[in-house]
């Protein structure tokens, strides 16, 4: 199914806090709209809200035309609209790539003296070449991530939230290797964290691999050790939302535990993100910044009151893992590992930014 589609003016998104039980659509007309969905995680996964994101602007440069007469003034109003956009999710640094990226797109057209309209059409097919690379880079990390593996078979994998065809442009960058290592015939069962407390693994990535016929045997989150421990696991793989020069790398809460796990298990543990998850402007894991979330997502389970209305609540929504616990990162220009600085370094040569 698709998750993330723009059609005439109108982005439509999977609304996932409804998943797995119902199928509900969201028909976004508004970038607010688009905005809202973000930040409660109605979309969500790193590269997805980043392409959510750039057709939030295609919207929003529609309402500047409307609110503003001239193109100055509708400049304006488009960067105060990005600018809401950046802060609805701080630590995924996708977001802010695909609006940076959209911004200096206009930025050079507004100096050419363009009309507006053709500025809307310039922003609307960079928001689709975003979409459309995007499922092109999962793919090329798939095919990366399995050479890991040559020659290996019966591979158990573990991984932990979503980081599947729903956070993305419909295949994946972790559950990407997965699916290219279940297609090749070398895998043999996925594990997936049940990730609290909003459960991603167990409402998203269950519900995709059951939905693909991959075998998988969900845990929660406290179970993982005992995985590796009983030797169920011959590797992890997790996504990303944001990764350092350095290569330390946030990802959703629960990821860093799961890191350390398999470091004292002696279990490679792999990280699988597209280039625009790479931050080259930060040196260390120190320097991300960590969104903290509703006390309440922490206080009820599933809507159901599950501690003291009273009790006092740490909900960060990621954590980051030092790149020494990192054995890979897989990207769609290849494999990185062994010095992750030197290699980062060159992937920013490759991708020119």
């Amino acid at each position: 199914m698709d998750s993330i589609k723009w059609s005439e003016g109108t982005l439509t998104l999977l609304d996932q806090t409804k998943l797995p039980t119902e199928i509900v659509y969201l028909h976004c007309i508004d970038w607010r709209e688009v905005a809202e969905a973000i930040k409660m995680l109605r979309v969500r996964g790193a590269p997805a809200i980043g392409i959510a994101a750039g057709y939030a602007l295609v919207l929003a440069a529609y309402e500047a035309c409307e609110k503003r007469s001239t193109e100055a003034d509708r400049y304006q109003l488009l960067k105060e609209f990005a600018e809401v956009l950046v802060n609805t999710r701080p630590t995924a640094v996708n977001l802010a790539w695909a609006v940076n990226r959209i911004m200096q797109l206009v930025d050079m057209h507004i100096g050419f003296n363009l009309l507006w309209e053709d500025i809307s059409t310039c922003i609307e097919k960079e928001a689709i070449a975003i979409h459309e690379e995007d499922l092109a880079l999962n793919q090329a990390m798939a095919k990366a991530g399995a050479t890991l593996f040559e020659g290996k078979k019966n591979i158990r994998i573990l991984t932990h939230c979503n980081a599947g065809a729903l956070a993305t442009a419909g295949f994946g960058t972790a559950l990407g290797v997965v699916r290219e290592l279940y297609k090749n015939g070398q895998l043999e069962r996925v594990y997936a964290d049940e990730t609290r407390p909003l459960l991603q693994g167990a409402r998203l990535t269950a519900f995709e691999l059951v939905a693909d016929g991959i075998p998988t045997t969900l845990l929660t989150d406290n179970m993982a050790g005992y995985a590796m421990q009983q030797g169920l696991i011959d590797a992890v793989i997790v996504g990303a939302d944001r990764i350092t020069i350095e290569g330390d790398v946030a990802n959703k809460i629960g990821t860093y535990s799961v890191a350390t796990l398999a470091k004292a298990h002696h279990i490679p543990f792999y990280v699988a993100a597209p280039y625009s998850t790479f931050d080259f402007n930060l040196v260390n894991g120190n320097d991300i910044p960590i969104e903290m979330r509703d006390a309440d997502e922490v206080r009820y389970f599933n809507g159901v009151q599950s501690a003291p209305a009273s009790v006092d609540v740490l909900n960060p929504a990621f954590d980051v893992t030092p790149h020494e616990f990192v054995s890979a990162i897989i990207t769609e220009q290849g494999v990185l590992q062994g010095d992750l600085k030197a290699a980062i370094a060159e992937l920013k040569s490759k991708v020119n930014r």
